[in-house]
C-alpha cells in the first residue's frame, strides 16, 4: 500500500501535473465545498442570530463575521466583485453556477475510477486533466449555448440578463473567449493518448449542435445526455488504453438516463417561456406526466449500473452507493414540484450528491478489490 501511495505523491512533482493542479484546486476545494455546504450554514447562522437577539447576547458578531468571510468565497461573490469589465465574461462561461462543471466531470471521474486497476488510487494526473477539461469544456460550451440562443435568450425571463442577450458582449468578444476555452481544452486533452484524443475531437461535433436540438425535437436532453456524458467513455479509455463495451455501454448508458432526469428537471423552469418562443424540451413533452418518466429514467439509471458492477466485478460499497442513488432519486422524484421554479432548482443542484455517491462506491470498492 505505501508503495502505491508513493507512487501516485511522486506525480505531484511533474511539472505539468503541477500547472494542471494548481488551476483546478481552487475551483474543485473552495467552489465545490462551499456550493455544497453553503445553505446550511446560512441557515444556522440565521438560527444563531435569533439565538443571540433573545439572549440580548452581542457574541454573535465574530460568528457572522466568519460567516461574512465564508459568503465572499462563494461563486456568486467572487464574480460580483471582479473587475466590472470582467464580469460578463465570467457570466458568460456561468463561474457563478459550478453545477454544470460538476455534472460534466462526476461521469469522467466514475469511467476513470472504473477503469483503476483493483487495489489501486485513481492516476491523479488524468483526474486533473480530466477535471480541468470539465471546466474549460463546460465554459466553452455555454458560449456556444448562448451564441446560438441569444435572440430565445431575450424573452425568456431566467436568461434575459445573461451577457449577450442583454448586450454587455459582443459576439466577437464570445467567440475571442471561445477561442481561447477550445484552446485550453484541446492543451489538456493533448495531454492523453492517440485513442481518447480521437474520442474528444469527435465530440466537439454534438457540443456545437445540441443547442439546435431544442429547435426540432421535444427531446433535446437525449442529444444533451449523449454529449454531456461522453467523458464516462474517454475517461475509462485514458486510463484502461482499451474500449471495453460490456462495461462502457452500459455505463454510457446509465448518465445519459440520468441527465433525462435532472435536465427534465431544469427545463420546467423555463416550460412557460419555452411556449411563447417555440422551444422544445422534455419538460414540455411530459408535462403532468413527468414523475412516471423520471422514474422510468430513474429504473434505466440503476440498472444500467447494477450491469457495470456485476461485470466489473464490484465490491459491496459500489452497490451500497447504487442503493443510496437509488433512495436519493426516489425522494427527488416523489417530493418534486414541477410547476416550482425554486424546487425544480433545488432537485436540479442536488444531483451533485448523486455524482459524489457513485464515485464514492467506485473508489472505495476498487480499493477492496482483490
Amino acid at each position: 500500500m505505501f508503495g502505491i501511495w508513493s507512487h501516485h505523491v511522486s506525480l505531484f512533482f511533474t511539472p505539468d501535473f503541477i500547472i494542471i493542479l494548481l488551476c483546478i484546486s481552487f475551483f474543485f476545494v473552495v467552489f465545490s465545498f462551499h456550493h455544497f455546504f453553503s445553505q446550511k450554514l446560512c441557515l444556522f447562522q440565521h438560527q444563531t442570530n435569533i439565538l443571540s437577539f433573545i439572549r440580548g447576547s452581542s457574541s454573535s458578531t465574530t460568528m457572522v463575521s466568519s460567516f461574512d468571510l465564508w459568503n465572499s468565497l462563494s461563486p456568486t461573490a467572487i464574480v460580483e466583485k471582479a473587475p466590472s469589465k470582467t464580469q460578463p465574461y465570467l457570466k458568460l462561461i456561468r463561474l457563478d453556477k459550478p453545477t454544470g462543471t460538476f455534472l460534466l466531470f462526476w461521469p469522467a471521474s466514475w469511467g476513470i475510477t472504473l477503469a483503476t486497476p483493483a487495489y489501486s488510487l485513481p492516476d491523479l494526473k488524468i483526474v486533473a486533466i480530466f477535471a480541468t477539461g470539465s471546466f474549460l469544456m463546460r465554459g466553452a460550451a455555454c458560449i456556444i449555448n448562448d451564441l446560438w440562443d441569444k435572440k430565445y435568450d431575450k424573452q425568456v425571463e431566467r436568461t434575459a440578463m445573461r451577457p449577450l442577450a442583454c448586450g454587455d458582449l459582443n459576439t466577437n468578444q464570445a467567440i475571442a473567449l471561445l477561442a481561447g476555452f477550445l484552446s485550453g481544452s484541446l492543451a489538456c486533452l493533448l495531454q492523453l493518448d492517440s485513442t481518447t484524443i480521437a474520442l474528444g475531437v469527435t465530440a466537439i461535433i454534438p457540443t456545437v449542435l445540441y443547442p439546435l436540438a431544442k429547435r426540432y425535437t421535444y427531446w433535446p436532453q437525449i442529444a444533451l445526455g449523449a454529449t454531456l456524458n461522453y467523458g464516462a467513455i474517454m475517461g475509462f479509455v485514458a486510463v484502461s488504453n482499451s474500449f471495453i463495451p460490456e462495461a462502457i455501454i452500459p455505463l454510457y448508458f446509465s448518465t445519459i438516463c440520468w441527465t433525462l432526469i435532472y435536465d427534465t428537471i431544469y427545463a420546467h423552469q423555463d416550460k412557460e417561456d419555452d411556449i411563447k418562443i417555440g422551444v422544445k424540451s422534455t419538460a414540455l413533452r411530459l408535462g403532468e406526466q413527468t414523475k412516471p418518466w423520471l422514474t422510468a429514467f430513474a429504473t434505466g439509471m440503476i440498472t444500467n449500473l447494477g450491469i457495470v458492477g456485476y461485470v466489473t466485478e464490484q465490491t459491496w460499497p459500489f452497490f451500497f452507493a447504487l442503493a443510496a442513488t437509488s433512495c436519493h432519486l426516489g425522494w427527488q422524484i416523489s417530493t418534486l414540484q414541477i410547476n416550482s421554479r425554486q424546487d425544480c432548482w433545488k432537485k436540479f443542484n442536488s444531483n451533485q450528491w448523486i455524482g459524489i455517491l457513485i464515485l464514492s462506491g467506485l473508489f472505495a470498492g476498487t480499493l477492496l478489490k482483490e
